[in-house]
């Protein structure tokens, strides 16, 4: 018995053009998922995430959504729960950053990484969340943060969005577990992706993260796949409510 096999699901995931959220979708399909792909950017008939997962032998569709657009977030939300085929599998990972420090912080950048990183995920979470409840069933799994437990540095906006996301994770745990719908969080460590290239393309901020990385690297976007897959899968059907560090050791230390 394979628990991680995931023949047969869908999986939706968000902010999958690139990065972290494209890791994911290609892991999942190498466990046996069929991907929706939505982001922001996303060419819905031709990307490099779509091309990854059909050369895996796994369906692929593609959606462009901006999730500062709450209208648009609704409607996508909308239109996949009303589909026959039921989502297995959400992974809410969308998010963007605004750095600033907290003082000169514009409280339109405060306001559009709150809607992108939280308040997004909420608005899929209660659109497929619903029917996952009724059919008993579902996997649900949020991309949170180091910022879900620390506060960060100019980065207001995303530390709260962050630790939000931490809490709805146990907050939508504590109403849905018991209907057979698991909720969780993937919380990433300095990655290197386009949300940490201002940090890597600093010496001494990015020698000072290093120093306490006991790992000895910035990790990859590769190295979160597994979490998701894991999480995602039947291996994990008694974890619920939980928040994973896939830190490379950052919290130990």
């Amino acid at each position: 018995m394979n628990g991680f096999d995931l023949t047969g699901r869908l999986a939706v995931v968000t902010g999958a053009k690139r990065g972290i959220g494209r890791a994911i979708a290609v892991a999942l399909a190498a466990a046996g998922a069929d991907i929706v792909g939505v982001s922001a950017t996303l060419d819905p008939a031709s990307s490099e995430v779509g091309d990854s997962v059909r050369a895996l032998g796994r369906g692929f569709e593609g959606h462009r959504v901006d999730f500062a657009d709450r209208a648009g977030v609704l409607e996508f939300g909308r239109l996949i729960a009303g589909r026959e085929r039921p989502v297995d599998i959400l992974v809410n990972n969308a998010g963007t950053i605004r750095r600033a420090p907290a003082l000169d912080h514009p409280l339109e950048w405060f306001d559009e990484v709150i809607e992108v990183d939280l308040t997004s995920g909420f608005v899929l979470a209660q659109a497929l969340g619903r029917r996952m409840l009724e059919r008993g069933s579902g996997r649900i799994v949020f991309t949170a943060s180091l910022l879900s437990f620390q506060g960060g540095i100019n980065v207001p906006g995303y530390a709260a969005a962050k630790s939000g996301v931490a809490g709805l994770v146990r907050a939508l745990s504590n109403e849905w577990a018991s209907s057979g719908v698991t909720v969780n969080g993937i919380a990433p460590g300095y990655i290197a992706t386009d949300n940490t290239e201002a940090l890597r393309d600093d010496p001494e901020r990015s020698r000072a993260i290093l120093e306490r990385i006991p790992a000895g690297r910035w990790g990859s976007a590769e190295d979160i796949g597994g979490a998701a897959v894991f999480l995602a899968s039947d291996a994990a059907r008694y974890i619920s409510g939980a928040v994973l560090p896939v830190d490379g050791g950052w919290l130990g230390r």
